[in-house]
């Protein structure tokens, strides 16, 4: 059975908390690491109900995706409602885990599970997140010396790439040259034309640590004045996180589309609301799970023909939708991120095997209780 320790890792590293946005709270709020964990459960909000639902079935730990603490407190007693959830889970035992803006972008999170859920292809961020910036460092170094300049290298931050560590690449070749007067050579001799067998040595590295690779490689080369030069790479956009997702759907009409997201979401009282001509044809889809109106901008500037995502105000789509650009969908806040936990479910199960049971909370958070 694994700890609460290793399940947290997991997580982490799958929605990594240093992706999340500034003002956001995610990450273990309680619970000990050291903790056995036996059962995992999924929900969208952390609010009592939930926790009553955790509690009740036994959850060791509650998965949720908004925060509990999202703004400081000064206390945490059973007096208010945040202090409720979390005296339930205390007397519980259940431990609570938040992902928020770091599920947002991930490979695997929460528009990516949305846009799977209303049957997109061909799927990209809509906004590719920032990678650090990467050069690549080439020289040239004697045969017998090529190990020990390429372990110094790696040393000093060079060769990671992805999950691997001391990348590097290189090819046979030949350097000549001919030391002059006031050259003190490692090979050969003062005015002496020289040939050596040496190794094309090519590594990459962060942009950060391009000063001190280059200066590891001054110091542990064996020339007097090594060649090498270094190259800045660009962002192939190939990482595949990001803010929201645009993607490809068999051509529709816009209603047949919003009928196929009405249908792919759990159901609340808002249901799905559309703007624009319902004939149009729709074939590209850009989404964000959650509230996206903060894109609309950016939507507006791609070959989109609806823009999918929740909580748009009046002033904003209205002005959208004069643009003549693309329709909208507006749905559930909680129905469009509810789509991933069943996609974090199946990544832990994959994980754990049944060394842990999992459940995924159907309690409806939605605000929302009816319409008239």
């Amino acid at each position: 059975m694994p700890t609460l320790g290793e399940i947290v890792d997991l997580l982490h590293g799958w929605y990594p908390p240093a992706t999340a946005d500034s003002w956001d709270a995610v990450g273990l709020v309680a619970g000990s690491p050291d903790a056995a964990v036996a059962k995992v459960m999924f929900a969208v909000d952390p609010t009592h109900d939930v926790a009553r639902e955790a509690a009740e079935w036994g959850a060791d730990l509650l998965v949720v995706h908004h925060p509990l603490f999202l703004k400081p407190v000064h206390g945490v007693a059973a007096t208010t409602p945040k202090g409720r959830t979390l005296d339930v889970l205390t007397r519980a035992g259940c431990a609570l885990l938040t992902a928020h803006t770091n599920a947002d972008q991930a490979v695997g999170g929460v528009s990516e599970a949305m846009a799977t859920a209303l049957g997109l292809t061909d799927q990209a961020p809509l906004v590719p997140a920032p990678v650090e910036p990467r050069d690549k460092l080439t020289t040239y170094v004697p045969v017998a010396a090529a190990d020990a300049v390429r372990a110094v290298l790696a040393s000093a931050g060079a060769g990671r790439v992805g999950d691997y560590e001391a990348a590097s690449f290189s090819a046979p070749g030949q350097g000549r040259f001919r030391p002059l007067e006031g050259a003190r050579p490692a090979i050969g001799a003062v005015g002496e034309p020289e040939v050596v067998a040496e190794e094309r040595v090519e590594v990459v590295l962060p942009r950060s640590r391009r000063t001190a690779v280059v200066r590891a490689l001054l110091a542990a080369h064996p020339y007097e004045e090594p060649a090498w030069d270094v190259t800045e790479l660009a962002d192939a956009g190939l990482a595949g996180t990001g803010t929201g997702r645009i993607g490809t759907v068999p051509p529709q009409t816009l209603r047949a589309f919003a009928e196929t997201v009405s249908a792919a979401l759990p159901a609340t009282v808002q249901g799905v609301r559309a703007a624009g001509d319902p004939e149009r044809v729709v074939r590209r889809v850009a989404l964000c799970g959650g509230a996206g109106d903060f894109l609309l901008d950016t939507v507006r500037r791609t070959d989109a023909d609806v823009y999918v995502t929740s909580d748009l105000r009046h002033h904003p789509a209205s002005e959208f939708a004069e643009h003549g650009g693309p329709a909208l969908v507006d749905v559930a806040h909680w129905a469009a991120e509810w789509t991933w936990l069943p996609v974090v479910e199946e990544r832990l199960r994959a994980a754990v095997g049944d060394t842990v049971g999992t459940r995924v909370s159907t309690l409806r958070t939605d605000p929302w209780s009816f319409r008239s």
